[in-house]
């Protein structure tokens, strides 16, 4: 079962920040899950909300600022805890400090139809320039957004975030087109994961933090799961292989929290 680490490492560094990408990357993760914006100057960053208030402590769309003011921002509040200031990145910095990612799920969050019609064409360009099309998946909630990408580029991998029972996750991934279904812990379910594979998606599930859920995902059938704890996760699974005496299939790390599982 492949790990990724949720928004770089988000149980044990600032959350979306290079520090924690650098941190787990540092660790061994190769897989990870990040969210995206777009700034003020046209550039994919890496923050989960629209907005700079939670994480920075500053006010504002993240729209409303260049990307050289998102990286002198301190983003270490409503987070892990870190000694040192730590900004919003460029999509670009992460890649740059992570060279040798083997996957990255991109998820673009929901914003106006303007402003994510320029992500998309950012996001397809990056692919296709640097030919990711079995590195990168771009995910999203936004059924239009998803349309666009694949509009553009057929073979760029695309996969549906859901978190609600209704309409029927499989069925919607699938009319799209979708390559990844990344499901809501919540809402997964073994004949969910079968139907899903059956129709050739990669099941992905968040955010998953114990290792009891873990490897009750693991029984469902799940292709990975995203976590907040990914080496300390990944030192669980590589040990259990080394007991058994399998051959490592090392993918991605992060650190475990034995009493938190959640989205």
């Amino acid at each position: 079962m492949i790990i990724y680490g949720h928004r770089g490492a988000k149980g044990e560094a600032p959350e979306n920040t290079l520090a924690g990408f650098v941190h787990a990357y540092r660790h061994g993760i190769r897989c990870f899950e990040m969210d995206l914006q777009l700034s003020k100057d046209g550039e994919p960053v890496v923050i989960h909300d629209l907005t700079v208030d939670r994480t920075t402590r500053q006010s504002g769309k993240v729209s409303a600022y260049t990307t050289k003011q998102l990286a002198v921002m301190d983003a270490r509040h409503d987070t892990a805890p870190w000694p040192n200031q730590t900004g919003i990145p460029r999509l670009a910095d992460m890649l740059e400090a992570c060279p040798d990612f083997h996957h990255l799920q991109l998820e673009v969050k929901a914003d106006g139809r303007q402003r994510l019609n320029v992500l998309c064409n950012r996001l397809v360009e990056l692919i296709q320039r640097h030919h990711w099309f079995e590195r990168v998946t771009i995910t999203s909630s936004d059924t239009w957004f998803l349309q666009e990408v694949k509009r553009r580029d057929r073979h760029i991998s695309i996969g549906l975030v859901a978190e609600k029972r209704f309409p029927n996750a499989v069925t919607l991934a699938s009319r799209l087109n979708c390559d990844y279904l990344c499901l809501s812990w919540k809402l997964c379910t073994a004949p969910l994961v079968s139907a899903a594979r059956t129709r050739g998606m990669h099941v992905s599930v968040w955010t998953v933090n114990r290792i009891h859920d873990m490897l009750q995902l693991e029984e469902k059938g799940v292709d990975s799961i995203i976590t907040d704890f990914p080496t300390s996760t990944q030192i669980y699974f590589d040990n259990r292989l080394k007991v058994a005496g399998a051959p490592l299939n090392r993918i991605s790390t992060g650190q475990f929290d034995p009493e938190a599982s959640g989205a």
